[in-house]
C-alpha cells in the first residue's frame, strides 16, 4: 500500500503520516513549498500549486490510496479575504487532484478519502446528528463544508471508492483547538463560553488518524463522522481539561458578545452546538481507543500512551 497525502504537514496529516510509517506504508506527500520537499525511505515529497492547477504527476506513481486534507485554516479571523481563501483552497485542491487523477491509469487507485467537517450540521442543543442529515448550517462554515463536499462528490465518476470524514474537535496537544482551550485554564483564567451547554463532538488525534486509514484500507464509501462516541458540553470539556491540568475553574462563563468583539464572525465556532453520532463507522468494525473524554485528556497531557500492534491498526479483522 502506498498513500498520497495532500496536507501531510498539518495536525491531522502529520498523525496519519506517522501512523503510516509505523505500519510500513509508503507515503507520498504534496507541498506548495519546494524547500519543504524531502525524500527518504518510504517518504517522498512532491510540489503542487492548486491555485493554478499545477501538480507533479510523479506523485501518483505506485499510489493506491489518496487522502486529502488540504485547505486553509478556519481558526483565523474571518475577514472577507480569508473567507475567500478558506473556500478556494479547498475547491482548488480537489480540482487539481481530480485533474491529475484523470490523467493516470485509475486502475492503480483503490480509494480516495477526503476531510470534511461537522460544521455542516445545523447549530442545535437538542438534535443528535448522523450522516443522513440533509439540512446545512446557516453559517459561513456550513456554506464552506457544503461546497467542499460537493466537490468531493465529483470523484464518484471514477471507479475507486470515495469517502468523506466529517471531522469534529480534534484532541491533540500538538495543535488545533485544544491547546487554545487549555492555555487560559493553565493560567487560572479558564471558563466556559456562553451557556456552556453547546455540544462539542470531539475525537482523539490517534483515533482520527486510524479512521482515515481504516476507511481507505477497507474501501468504504460515503460520509462518515470523524468524532468519538461520547460528545460533551463545552462546560464539561472545560471542567475536564481543568481537572487533568489540576487547575480550578471559578470564573463566570464568557458572554458571547465579548468573543464577538474580540474575534468577530469567527467567534461563531466557539458557540455552535453539534452533537454528532459515531455509530456508522463503528458498525463497519472500527473500535475507538479513546471513547471517554476524561481518559483521552489524560493520555494527551499525562502522556499515557495507548500502543497499537504494528501492521494491525486498521484492518477490520484486528479491531
Amino acid at each position: 500500500m502506498k498513500v498520497l497525502i495532500a496536507g501531510a504537514t498539518g495536525l491531522v496529516g502529520s498523525a496519519i503520516t506517522a501512523l503510516c510509517r509505523t505500519n510500513d506504508i509508503a507515503v507520498h506527500y504534496l507541498t506548495t513549498r519546494k524547500d519543504k520537499i524531502t525524500t527518504s525511505e518510504g517518504y517522498r515529497g512532491f510540489y503542487w500549486n492548486p491555485s493554478n492547477g499545477e501538480i507533479d504527476m510523479e506523485c501518483f506513481q505506485g499510489v493506491t490510496s489518496v487522502i486529502n486534507l488540504a485547505g486553509a485554516s478556519i481558526s483565523k479571523r474571518w475577514s472577507s479575504e480569508h473567507k475567500k481563501r478558506v473556500l478556494s483552497s479547498r475547491i482548488e485542491s480537489l480540482r487539481t487532484l481530480r485533474e491529475g487523477i484523470s490523467k493516470i491509469d485509475q486502475n492503480q487507485l483503490e480509494s480516495f478519502v477526503s476531510a470534511s467537517a461537522i460544521g455542516i450540521y445545523p447549530d442545535s442543543l437538542t438534535k443528535y446528528y448522523d450522516e443522513e442529515e440533509t439540512q446545512v448550517d446557516a453559517s459561513f462554515l456550513g456554506e464552506v463544508v457544503a461546497a467542499w463536499e460537493q466537490e468531493v462528490s465529483a470523484f464518484n465518476t471514477f471507479d475507486f471508492s470515495v469517502a468523506m470524514v466529517r471531522i469534529g474537535l480534534v484532541m491533540s496537544d500538538k495543535g488545533g483547538a485544544l491547546p487554545e482551550m487549555a492555555r487560559p485554564i493553565k493560567y487560572f483564567a479558564g471558563a466556559a463560553f456562553g451557556s456552556g451547554l453547546q455540544w462539542q463532538s470531539w475525537i482523539h488525534i490517534q483515533d482520527l488518524a486510524r479512521m482515515f486509514l481504516f476507511i481507505g484500507e477497507n474501501k468504504l464509501e460515503g460520509v462518515y463522522n470523524g468524532v468519538g462516541p461520547n460528545p460533551v458540553t463545552n462546560k464539561k470539556l472545560v471542567k475536564e481539561i481543568a481537572k487533568v491540568l489540576k487547575r480550578p475553574v471559578f470564573l463566570p462563563n464568557i458572554p458571547r458578545f465579548v468573543m464577538q468583539t474580540l474575534l468577530g464572525e469567527m467567534s461563531y465556532i466557539l458557540f455552535a452546538s453539534q452533537r454528532v453520532s459515531s455509530k456508522k463507522i463503528e458498525e463497519e468494525g472500527f473500535v475507538f481507543y479513546h471513547s471517554n473524554v476524561c481518559k483521552a485528556l489524560e493520555s494527551i497531557y499525562r502522556k499515557e500512551k495507548t500502543a497499537a500492534a504494528p501492521n494491525t491498526v486498521f484492518h477490520k479483522e484486528y479491531i
